[in-house]
């Protein structure tokens, strides 16, 4: 029986959704709930179970595709699932014991028998390796590459992303005998790249498919007869997402940015005396945790920077929760999750929940649901050496804080000249919602904040 499987929604009426690679290929037997593919959406990558069991007949959408929800994305023959090999009789009787799987909803396939992932059948030798439903990969990260079946041996295939992938296979590396230093097991560059540099590794010759990148390149003419190249990359994934958001985000709302300098040598000296008790140690509190307190107490006493313009409605919606975005640099581009009831966090569980973020982001682990409902947003430009600048608000919010870089400067201190931690903060709001004053006045109160750290003890 032949089933399409169309794109599902993947969070809060997304529109679309890039495919990053296919895991499937046209004549692979899968599994329900077997991971078939990899698409990108609102800055995150999500893995797409199969809801169904069968023969892959076509694939709809090459790598690269943006793919509108509702599209079909992939067709099966359900029917090829009858005719699988045979198994042995006990076999059948234990998989006749096993509860049966019950469909998820959106199209995200069956609910699975664990709360591990399902295996992801493996291509050994040009075929199909047989696999068991039951067999399971536990936890581990999108671009993990699950267990292979070669004759009686199951051997553990490594586990790494696709460009450590390339880079091995460039350098030569077999990756089964690199050893992993990354989370969850995970091989990293720096994992190639050591084992590569220890064992005299050579750069093995490839086709040119094998080594393009996907991009256009052309060569202009010069008048000394020699050539410059210049390359064209697709606007796709999370630049363009990003792009989109900031081009509605600045032409929407009417930006206005103001700046502070300030004397936090009093916060560095607190992170300093947190840091040195050991039983703070492993939560390493630094300075945006400390101006995340200090946003959350201010937003409490400037509402208008902790709202939105609701435009169809024609109404100002003040928010009386703080959903705090932290921006978060990647190598796929910026994205910005954000804490949920961050005002409820103390210090400690605010350093937790940044780091978290920021690792889960770096790792393109971010849901597009952790990505949706921010209502202010930081973002700390001072980690690459920058002092200060005009960040753009999240669409959606009234207002975004940039920290710059803390530096030991001169500085005026109790009528004398000393050496001081200095750092500037940079508001930008929307002046629908905020006027300068409320502005100012809330700047003003996140700095005496990171000035006097004790006097978050008289707000509330």
């Amino acid at each position: 029986m032949a089933q399409d499987f169309r794109l599902p929604d993947l969070g809060e009426g997304l529109p679309e959704a890039e495919l990053v690679q296919w895991l499937v290929a046209v004549g692979d037997t899968v599994t329900l709930n077997q991971t078939i593919a990899e698409v990108e959406t609102a800055k995150a990558v999500v893995e797409l179970p199969s809801p169904y069991a069968g023969t892959v007949t076509t694939l709809h959408a090459e790598t690269g595709d943006v793919i509108a929800v509702g599209s079909v994305l992939i067709s099966f023959d359900t029917g090829a699932a009858d005719a699988a090999p045979s198994v042995p009789a006990t076999a059948v009787e234990e998989k006749a014991a096993e509860p049966s799987a019950e469909p998820n909803l959106v199209g995200y396939g069956a609910a699975p028998r664990s709360a591990a992932r399902p295996q992801r059948r493996a291509r050994v030798a040009g075929t199909v390796a047989a696999a068991s439903d039951t067999a399971v990969l536990e936890a581990a990260p999108h671009d993990a590459i699950p267990f292979a079946e070669v004759g009686e041996r199951t051997i553990e295939r490594p586990r790494s992303t696709p460009p450590v992938r390339k880079l091995a296979k460039q350098l030569g590396v077999d990756l089964a005998l690199v050893e992993a230093t990354g989370a969850s097991g995970v091989i990293t560059r720096a994992d190639v790249e050591s084992y590569a540099e220890r064992v005299g590794a050579v750069p093995t010759t490839s086709s040119a498919a094998d080594t393009a990148e996907p991009v256009e390149q052309f060569e202009l003419p010069r008048s000394d007869d020699r050539r410059e190249r210049t390359t064209r990359t697709p606007i796709r994934g999370v630049r363009r997402m990003t792009a989109e958001a900031m081009v509605r985000s600045a032409f929407t709302a009417p930006h206005v940015t103001t700046f502070l300098t300030v004397d936090v040598t009093a916060t560095s000296e607190l992170i300093a005396s947190l840091r040195a008790d050991r039983a703070l140690q492993e939560h390493r509190i630094g300075i945006m945790a400390v101006a995340a307190k200090a946003v959350c107490l201010a937003l409490a006493r400037h509402p208008g920077l902790n709202s939105k313009w609701d435009d169809a409605a024609g109404e100002i919606v003040e928010h009386h929760y703080v959903n705090l975005g932290i921006a978060a640099a990647t190598g796929r581009g910026l994205v910005v999750p954000n804490i949920r009831d961050a005002q409820e966090l103390t210090l400690v569980e605010l350093s937790d929940a940044i780091r978290g973020l920021a690792e889960t982001a770096r790792s393109g682990r971010t849901a597009p649901a952790d990505m949706m409902g921010g209502t202010f947003s930081i973002t700390n430009v001072g980690v690459f050496g920058v002092d200060a600048g005009t960040p753009i608000i999240n669409p959606g919010e009234a207002g975004i804080l940039a920290l710059g870089a803390v530096r030991r400067q001169p500085w005026e201190h109790r009528g004398e000249i000393a050496l001081r931690d200095v750092m500037t903060l940079a508001l930008s709001f929307d002046h629908r919602l905020v006027d300068g004053e409320q502005g100012s006045r809330f700047l003003v109160d996140v700095a005496d904040i990171l000035r006097e750290p004790g006097r978050a003890m008289l707000l509330r």
